[in-house]
């Protein structure tokens, strides 16, 4: 995304300056004398899609914190290590600002909510849809804070005022966020166009939804909207596996958050160069997040990536030929450097080279993949038969070499056979994407909320692993102490 519009994102950050003298500034940028055009308008939303650039977003710490506590990835980085080690608390940097940054982005949204309606130079049709794309930003929002750390406070209006009764909110339960995130994307979805290149469409916002739902354990809500971007696959077609790497709004790219190579995360805060072996990264240093493959010199839990990835058969994870980073398994780079820092399995899914820390990859949050396998996992949990399951996971399994199943194959023997497939398959599809340890809480929450249920490893089993108990608060991030300092209506989360 090009920095152009930097001057409208400072702008909206600017709303809530202070009224000196009850004498507004000439160069004052404010809702009364910004929102007059369609150029206003644009620049607004553009703002709003630069908050999922930051930091705190999709720049870095997302990433990090859905793969880096899980049994996918580890680190020897100390920047780090606290997600590692699930040893975290109020005062960690990536609690702060994951925080900070999705409520900087659902600000700049409900800027644009607030305020584009009442812009009327322009036609109306994409006046509507710039509003559905900002509600699709802000429920995105929110769903990687109700995610973290549970009932959070929900803001519908921009800040714009410095007054604590008007900034510190209670939290709301999450059930009325996850409600709330509900009613965002299904408006989305009647707003948004079919085709947006680079932006959210329609089928964003179901594919979201489908995910929010899935996470609630609403089976039916969660297969009905997969269903409804599956059923306008016209838009997105499954490619080949090895070729979607970097992402480049490439027909499976459902949603993705754009990045054009300038300093759009903040200088030396963007993917690949923390992930990447040198070359390509900038230089060498431990890296943020390495796969749990082949780590020589250590046991491999049970849990970890090296017990189920076939390097043979599965083209996900099969050997591609040589790269300079060292030899590309698709999802993953063996370096065979000199360096220790750069010796051995590297994540491979962001390959940008020659531009140092900012890079041009950008962000997969959607992609076709997933949605298929959201269908799946939401067919079987609803007891659908395994003939209807395995039409949604066996495009997943084809596209990775790997045979069809049929419904006398073990794996769609039983519900909990299909389960043990469906999850196995999503790990293996999705590693290092940033779904993994959500993945794993859902799991977790999905045994708490039916005791007869089981899934092969939840994030309970790898809390207990590293830190020797298994201990639920962990379930959740702790909200940042600072934010408690600020705010004195909240209340901590249990455990910290």
């Amino acid at each position: 995304m090009k920095k152009t519009f930097i001057p409208a994102a400072f702008a909206l950050l600017l709303l809530a300056s202070c009224n000196v003298l009850d004498k507004e500034p000439l160069t004052t940028v404010a809702p009364s004398n910004f929102f007059k055009s369609a150029t206003d308008a644009e620049a607004s939303l553009t703002a709003a899609y630069d908050g999922l650039q930051s930091k705190g977003c999709y720049a870095e710490v997302l990433n990090l914190v859905g793969n880096m506590p899980s049994d996918d990835c580890t680190s020897g980085n100390n920047d780090v290590r606290v997600l590692d080690d699930i040893n975290w608390n109020s005062s960690t940097g990536q609690v702060y600002d994951v925080y900070r940054d999705n409520y900087r982005a659902i600000n700049r949204a409900n800027s644009v909510i607030k305020y584009v309606p009442g812009v009327t130079s322009m036609p109306a049709a994409r006046r509507d849809q710039i509003v559905g794309e900002a509600r699709f930003i802000r429920g995105l929002c929110y769903f990687n804070l109700v995610r973290l750390y549970g009932a959070v406070p929900v803001r519908l209006e921009p800040t714009e005022s410095g007054d604590p009764a008007v900034l510190n909110l209670l939290r709301t339960p999450a059930d009325q966020v996850y409600a709330r995130i509900v009613d965002d994307l299904t408006s989305a979805a009647g707003l948004m166009a079919d085709v947006n290149t680079g932006r959210a469409t329609k089928g964003s916002a179901n594919a979201l939804l489908g995910r929010v739902q899935l996470t609630q354990r609403n089976w039916a809500a969660a297969k009905e909207a997969a269903d409804k971007v599956l059923a306008g696959r016209g838009n997105y077609s499954l490619q080949g596996f090895n070729s979607l790497y970097p992402a480049e709004n490439k027909p499976e790219s459902v949603f993705e958050v754009q990045f054009s190579g300038s300093t759009d995360g903040g200088t030396f805060f963007t993917l690949p160069d923390i992930i990447m072996p040198s070359p390509p990264a900038t230089y060498s240093f431990p890296k943020f997040n390495i796969p749990t493959l082949f780590v020589q010199g250590s046991a491999a839990r049970t849990t970890d990536l090296t017990s189920v990835v076939d390097t043979t058969n599965d083209q996900r994870w099969s050997y591609q030929g040589r790269v300079p980073a060292g030899r590309n398994h698709a999802s993953y780079v063996d370096g065979r450097s000199n360096n220790s820092n750069d010796r051995g399995p590297f994540v491979w899914k962001w390959r940008s080279d020659g531009n140092g820390f900012n890079s041009t990859d950008n962000y997969y949050v959607l992609r076709l993949a997933e949605v298929y396998l959201t269908a799946a996992e939401a067919s079987n949990e609803a007891g659908n038969p395994a003939a209807t399951v395995l039409g949604y996971l066996n495009p997943i399994r084809q596209r990775a070499g790997l045979q069809a199943l049929t419904a006398a194959s073990p794996e769609a023997a039983s519900q909990v056979t299909l389960r043990t497939e469906i999850d196995k398959q999503r790990r293996l599809e999705l590693a290092f994407e940033g779904e993994r340890w959500f993945d794993l809480i859902r799991y977790a929450r999905h045994e708490q909320a039916t005791s007869t249920v089981r899934h092969t490893v939840t994030a309970l089993d790898v809390i207990a692993q590293k830190r020797g108990s298994r201990d639920a608060n962990y379930l959740l991030f702790p909200l940042p102490l600072s934010e408690l300092n600020t705010n004195t209506q909240l209340q901590q989360n249990p455990g910290y």
